[in-house]
């Protein structure tokens, strides 16, 4: 690891994770665990990270609860998100004015801390991890110049709406050392998600099905999907040509991926980043993809895994797996999505920020990871 001296001068950080989860979550969390490996990361670089979050969260950065408990069947809640960013921002001023100001604010949340990044003294980093929706949409364009926005895909900011400038793309990383490589594949493929109509495993089914191949399936059942999964997912499972295991977690994940002849991802919308296709891909796991939102930009049609536009042409691709190098798959997560790189980007953001919010003007930021361009924020 570069000491912090070669990356950026020592930083004091302020990592805000959404009110919903703990970091790392129980079970799985997408926006949970880009959060743990970016405060870990920075701190092992020397910086000064404290890390805002749900009670249960674990960190080396310093930990601190902002409210009294998680809020996992409220995802999304605005009232509850209000009362998180709140405190947060309470906590953040107090700081400075006890003589121990932050440098940076980097927010997780969906778009409360946007809207109300001009009303603390810290200058705001704001990583977009949803879709564009009609509400963020309108979110972004309102409030969008008050903070320095990052998209993780190219896809992700392609939709971004008229008064939302993000001149950062920055996927989310992957901490190589957690993912083992594996060349020597097990016959079955592999879907891993939630058991709903958006990601797809009914569509996985059929092409596995149309390969003549067996399928393992994992992922939560969420209550408002239980009718899908007994009427699309449950007739199938046989135990023998389609696999449910339920959700997964830990070493039990991290083998699946690794031991897997392909992952299956049938996503029909254009999901902003798939990170369980680079934690497949990490593993030496190819990855077949419907192409659709940041699939291009993680999967190299041909030599990483096939991109395709629907399950017959996913059942075509399986039967082409022989064609994919299983080090290709992982050499290309190290070059685009390794963690050290990643964080290269973010530092480079975080200066250019502070810069921005010193001389009220815009700011450059070179180009420090594959994936990512020059950055810039508006005047503050």
């Amino acid at each position: 690891m570069l000491p912090v001296a070669e990356h950026a001068p020592r930083l004091r950080v302020a990592m805000l994770a959404p009110p919903w989860m703990p970091v790392p979550a129980p079970g799985y969390g997408g926006i949970e665990e880009v959060i743990r490996l970016l405060s870990g990361e920075l701190v092992s670089r020397g910086h000064d990270v404290t890390l805002f979050a749900p009670p249960g969260s674990t960190s080396t950065a310093e930990v601190v609860q902002v409210l009294d408990c998680t809020h996992p069947e409220e995802i999304e809640v605005s009232i509850v998100e209000a009362a998180h960013v709140g405190m947060a921002f309470d906590l953040i001023d107090h700081a400075g004015r006890c003589g121990r100001p932050f440098d940076i604010l980097h927010d997780h949340c969906p778009g409360v801390t946007v809207a109300m990044a001009d009303r603390v003294d810290v200058p705001v980093v704001h990583t977009l991890h949803g879709q564009f929706d009609a509400g963020r949409a309108e979110l972004y364009r309102r409030h969008g110049n008050k903070a320095t926005l990052v998209a993780i895909s190219a896809d992700q900011r392609a939709q971004a709406p008229e008064g939302a400038v993000i001149e950062s793309v920055i996927p989310n990383p992957l901490d190589l050392d957690e993912w083992p490589f594996c060349a020597d594949k097990e016959d079955s493929l592999l879907f891993i998600g939630r058991m709903d109509p958006d990601k797809g495993p009914d569509r996985a089914i059929q092409a596995a099905a149309l390969a003549g191949r067996r399928l393992i399936l994992a992922g939560p059942v969420q209550p408002d999907h239980g009718d899908f999964f007994e009427s699309q997912v449950a007739p199938h499972l046989d135990d023998a040509q389609v696999s449910y295991l339920g959700a997964v977690e830990g070493e039990q994940r991290v083998q699946l991926f690794a031991r897997s002849r392909a992952l299956l991802m049938p996503i029909e919308w254009a999901e902003p980043f798939g990170l369980v296709m680079v934690e497949a891909l990490a593993c030496g796991t190819p990855v077949i993809a419907f192409n659709r939102g940041s699939a291009p930009e993680i999967v190299d049609d041909g030599e990483t895994g096939f991109l395709v536009q629907d399950v017959a042409g996913m059942a075509l691709a399986i039967g082409q797996l022989d064609q994919i190098d299983p080090a290709a798959c992982r050499a290309s997560v190290s070059e685009r999505f390794g963690l050290e790189r990643v964080v290269d980007a973010y530092e480079a953001v975080y200066m250019s920020a502070r810069e921005a919010d010193a001389t009220q003007a815009p700011f450059g930021v070179p180009s420090t990871i594959s994936t990512s361009v020059t950055s810039s924020a508006p005047a503050r």
